[in-house]
């Protein structure tokens, strides 16, 4: 079987791990194999219904009412231990920092063969993968072998897709052997997202601003334009370091990587870390003074301008639009 990894939110898998489901399914046709899943928490039950879309034949369910909240090294632990009593051909990870995480401990339990940030992978003696290095500026070339391969997929490396037609799920429990040690790290508490807010990595408009904003009472006409358009904002890393923004708003390597329909990166010169974190953007309109910023010669449009003249029309021919 091929196995796949699924973080959910009351029963419905996150977009990360859609990818993963569309990944894991292709490499099921290549090798025959049958598409499972796993997932873990509260609502795992409920994912049949959402995954029979997307071609899974059984869902196995982690069941321990520790494991309401996240606790990264007993979830390795619980994977470890399916994988080491089923033997999967290979088990697929989400791209995300949780994805990454548990399967680094499934791998480290097992002593199994991992590749992250992967692009594509061929079957074959061995195996053949491709995947993202160095923030994704370049593509590696790698073997896989080993009786279980685990990895995990580059984020938006591939669209989302449903199987031609809908399965038939069985949700198959599966009780871990944890210990209270498992459970040192784990989640103790959550400060809920403001109530209507649209998450920056799901978004599908982004207004982006950089050092050329000018200040923490600058980005008022940033949240102004990504309101109208339905999306949210981000910033570059020198935004966060000066304090004007939260950290959970910037965009880039060390941030979060967006995947939008349209990026306006307003006053942001594109050093190649936010770039990497803008990559899988469709298109991409660039707010700058500079003509020659990486950011503009990487744009799809570009506006040569003062973002605080340009702003107040885009908003207001936005305004009459609607």
């Amino acid at each position: 079987m091929i196995l796949v990894v699924v973080e959910h939110g009351a029963g419905v898998p996150d977009r990360l791990s859609s990818e993963a489901l569309a990944f894991g399914r292709g490499l099921a046709v290549a090798t025959g194999e049958p598409l499972h899943a796993v997932g873990w928490g509260t609502g795992v039950a409920a994912l049949g219904g959402e995954l029979a879309a997307h071609g899974v034949a059984v869902v196995h369910a982690i069941e321990d009412p520790r494991l309401a909240e996240y606790a990264p090294e007993a979830i390795g632990k619980a994977l470890g231990q399916l994988v080491g009593r089923d033997g999967p051909a290979a088990v697929v990870g989400p791209g995300s920092e949780r994805g990454a995480e548990v399967m680094a401990h499934a791998a480290a339990r097992t002593g199994l063969p991992l590749t992250a940030n992967v692009t594509e992978l061929r079957t074959g003696d061995p195996w053949q993968v491709t995947r993202q290095r160095w923030g994704g500026s370049l593509l590696e070339e790698a073997r896989l072998d080993g009786p279980v391969r685990l990895v995990t997929v580059a984020p938006h490396a591939l669209e989302p897709a449903l199987a031609p037609a809908p399965s038939q799920v069985e949700v198959r429990p599966f009780a871990p052997e944890l210990t209270d040690r498992d459970l040192r790290v784990r989640i103790t508490s959550r400060v809920p997202a403001e109530a209507g807010k649209i998450s920056l990595a799901d978004a599908r408009v982004v207004v982006g601003g950089g050092r050329g904003v000018g200040s923490a009472e600058g980005f008022a006409q940033l949240d102004e334009l990504a309101s109208l358009l339905g999306g949210a904002v981000g910033v570059s890393r020198v935004v966060t370091s000066a304090g004007w923004r939260p950290h959970a708003q910037q965009v880039g390597q060390t941030g979060t990587r967006i995947a939008p329909d349209l990026y306006i990166a307003c006053g942001i010169s594109g050093a190649i870390q936010h770039m990497v974190g803008a990559r899988s953007a469709k298109a991409i309109m660039a707010i700058n003074t500079d003509r020659d910023a990486p950011m503009v010669t990487r744009a799809t449009y570009a506006v040569i301008g003062d973002l605080h003249t340009v702003l107040p029309a885009i908003i207001s021919a936005v305004r009459e639009a609607r």
